[in-house]
């Protein structure tokens, strides 16, 4: 069968905008905010050498997000299946329900193995009743071995997984049209503001009622100076925002526009730092993340996103039969708020180790409130601008206690149940080393998950 991935770069790729970034932006940081000699934070993500932070600090990218925050996510690859069997190859590959979409809507969706384990998570777009647009995670674009930091890695693209479930006689043509699009996400509370300044209002709007807004998980297609765009309404931060696909020839100006107005109306460029601080802190539970609470050797059952992303009323999938064996798993995806990062540490309750802790890192966005009732003694959380660690970890069965129809009891008496837990370091053979950081489990969230909610909730700013 035709190989569609890329080969494993010698080096980490460069996204498109990797020079203006480097150059422009960083002007626009000593020009308007007196930064001096601001330098970008840079790692190897997906192999593409990508922003940790841009000279602003994490913490203050992070906070971007109150206002509004412009995303580089242009290392992201979008698939391109056409063909009058691309609905039904995607329908039994990937977990959603791709037969029952309509054109211009968006489903989240997860690719698994055959044994329910997480390929990779990403979203899919309806072009036509012929022709879906995929957008998968960074790295996912490459067909490959290679040996890495010691280890050979056996590496097979998104494109590739899919097409080799391809049957005979189907008519699917598969392509990656990344290289025709830069991807710009631009979210926050501004962000309507923002992109109405540039594209004008009418992109915004339901494409079937044009009276009215677009609605959660659509997008649209419109043509702006002799270029072709896509913007989606999917909320990568479960907040109010856009992702907009901008073609090549359009990139370099319209990037320097939206960071432009982004930094005139209090925002910012965020790098990945912040922008996974922005996925954890908004919602009950943040938002999962490829790599880290997803992965190929555990299913996706009981995380917070798995009822949007799995169709268990489809009668087949790749994975399905693993995920309907696992569906009483006892274990769940908790959030937790932390004195310190506690990243990869175990989680113990009275002595008992419930799970471990696969994302976390330091949050402004923490109310002095929730960060008093850690009990830390540690100066830099209690005191008013302070500041705490937020996370997600995987526990091996629920620590909430449970109402009457079997559910977790995580509000009682309108207050928040806070489970105090301690992190500890563990050595090869899983004992807890060293001294504990503390903090509890909770789902209250740091801030509400505004992404589904009709946009005339953000008009008004």
């Amino acid at each position: 069968m035709k190989k569609h991935g890329f080969e494993f770069p010698p080096s980490p790729r460069q996204t498109y905008l990797f020079d203006i970034e480097e150059s422009w932006y960083l002007d626009m940081l000593s020009d308007k905010l007196g930064i001096s000699d601001p330098a970008i934070k840079r790692s190897n993500f997906g192999e593409y050498d990508m922003a940790v932070n841009y000279g602003t600090s994490v913490l203050q990218e992070a906070v971007a997000i109150n206002r509004v925050a412009v995303y580089n996510i242009d290392h992201m690859a979008q698939i391109r299946f056409q063909g009058k069997d691309a609905a039904a190859l995607l329908n039994r590959t990937l977990t959603a329900n791709i037969a029952e979409m309509k054109i211009g809507q968006c489903k989240y969706s997860l690719l698994l193995n055959e044994k329910g384990g997480v390929q990779d998570d990403m979203i899919a777009m309806m072009i036509a009743s012929d022709e879906f647009i995929v957008v998968v995670n960074a790295g996912h674009d490459i067909t490959d071995k290679a040996l890495v930091e010691g280890k050979q890695l056996y590496l097979i693209a998104d494109i590739d997984r899919i097409m080799s479930c391809i049957q005979s006689g189907e008519e699917v043509c598969a392509v990656d049209v990344s290289d025709q699009y830069v991807k710009v996400d631009v979210q926050g509370p501004l962000s309507m503001k923002l992109i109405r300044s540039i594209y004008g209002g009418n992109v915004l709007k339901n494409r079937y009622q044009a009276d009215k807004n677009m609605n959660y998980f659509t997008f649209n297609e419109f043509d702006h100076e002799d270029g072709h765009y896509l913007i989606s309404r999917t909320g990568y931060t479960n907040r109010w925002g856009w992702e907009i696909y901008i073609p090549i020839p359009n990139a370099d100006k319209d990037f320097k526009l939206i960071v432009g107005k982004a930094l005139d109306l209090g925002g910012l460029l965020v790098g990945l730092g912040g922008r996974d601080e922005n996925r954890l802190s908004a919602g009950a539970y943040g938002l999962p993340l490829m790599g880290h609470e997803y992965d190929p050797e555990h299913t996706p059952v009981n995380a917070p996103l798995f009822a949007a992303a799995v169709d268990l009323d489809k009668e087949y999938f790749v994975g399905k039969k693993a995920i309907l064996d696992d569906l009483n798993s006892p274990k769940q995806m908790v959030f937790l708020i932390t004195e310190g990062i506690v990243s990869g540490r175990g989680v113990y309750l009275d002595g008992k180790r419930l799970g471990s802790v696969t994302s976390s890192m330091n949050s402004p966005n923490v109310s002095r409130e929730q960060r008093l009732a850690i009990g830390s003694k540690r100066k830099n959380v209690t005191e008013e601008h302070g500041i705490a660690a937020i996370g997600i970890g995987w526990l091996y069965q629920s620590p909430f206690e449970k109402d009457g129809a079997g559910n977790d009891l995580t509000v009682v008496n309108d207050k928040p149940m806070r489970i105090p837990v301690e992190f500890y370091r563990e050595s090869e053979d899983g004992k807890p080393v060293g001294n504990p950081v503390i903090g509890y489990i909770t789902a209250e969230g740091i801030s509400p998950a505004t992404a589904p909610k009709p946009l005339n909730n953000i008009a008004i700013f």
